[in-house]
């Protein structure tokens, strides 16, 4: 029963950078692999990227591999997504989910614009 909530949402230049947090609220412990997944309206749902609990396995779409980094900080429940060399394919709404056992979580979404 968490409840996920993205932040750092806004416009990049492309070229640019930008990071996203999300923040694992209800519990006091955050044990499950983490990612982010990004849609668009002409665009299903894509996988961005996935970290495991300690963060020494992550997985990337081919798509952002070499520009993304994905990353967490256990204490502070909070998994972000580094954005580097922006391109105009990376504007989307960004939403970060949380896998149990039974069920994937997701968090509000944060939309990312960019700009040439």
């Amino acid at each position: 029963q968490v409840q996920l909530v993205e932040s750092g949402g806004g416009s990049v230049q492309v070229g640019g950078s930008l990071t996203l947090s999300c923040v694992a609220r209800g519990r006091t412990s955050s044990r499950r692999v983490m990612g982010w997944s990004r849609q668009t309206p002409q665009k299903e749902r894509e996988f961005v990227a996935s970290i495991s609990y300690r963060g020494g396995s992550t997985v990337y779409a081919e798509s952002v591999k070499g520009r993304f980094t994905i990353s967490r900080d256990n204490p502070k429940s909070t998994v972000y997504l580094e954005m580097k060399n922006v391109t105009r394919e990376d504007a989307a709404v960004y939403y970060c989910y949380e896998d149990t056992d039974t069920k994937r979580n997701w968090g509000q979404g944060a939309r990312v614009t960019v700009s040439s």
